[in-house]
């Protein structure tokens, strides 16, 4: 099934999500893990669309999401930079969807910079990501209320 990238970038607008999960993690040189993906979720019925995706894009996984949906996931940085970006920079969103997409590219843009290995940097990519479409707004809030605003503390040691 070749795909046309309007067509892509259309499907996508109705199904797919930018999500960047920000957990906490004491083996993490800050405490905390940022983790970004791109994902597109279907019923196994419609499974071959989310092959066809990953063949478009030349990278991902298509594993099970949960019960009968399965997802087309995109999570390496590298495979984000290259491949899923520059599509919708190309190939632009029509929703509110887009939205998220900017502000994902906010959030990658810093991790490019290594933002996301220092606790100022954390913190940004927390408030950009409380900005997205998210149901976990408040979990992501409460992680900023969880680093510790003391500038003595907030050296990493390696």
């Amino acid at each position: 099934m070749k795909l046309d990238p309007s067509w892509v970038s259309g499907f996508v607008d109705g199904e797919g999500t930018f999500y960047v999960g920000i957990n906490k993690n004491e083996t993490m040189k800050i405490g905390f893990q940022v983790l970004p993906e791109f994902r597109v979720v279907q019923h196994q019925r419609d499974i071959k669309v989310l092959y066809a995706l990953k063949e478009f894009f030349g990278v991902g996984v298509v594993r099970i999401n949960h019960d009968t949906r399965y997802e087309l996931r995109i999570r390496s940085l590298e495979h984000l930079n290259t491949k899923v970006i520059p599509h919708f920079n190309k190939f632009p969103l029509m929703t509110q969807k887009k939205f998220d997409f900017i502000k994902f590219t906010e959030i990658i843009d810093l991790m490019n910079q290594n933002k996301h290995l220092e606790v100022d940097g954390i913190k940004e990519i927390i408030l950009i990501a409380t900005k997205m479409n998210r149901q976990e707004k408040f979990k992501t809030l409460d992680n900023v209320k969880n680093l510790d605003l003391d500038q003595e503390q907030d050296r990493v040691h390696t």
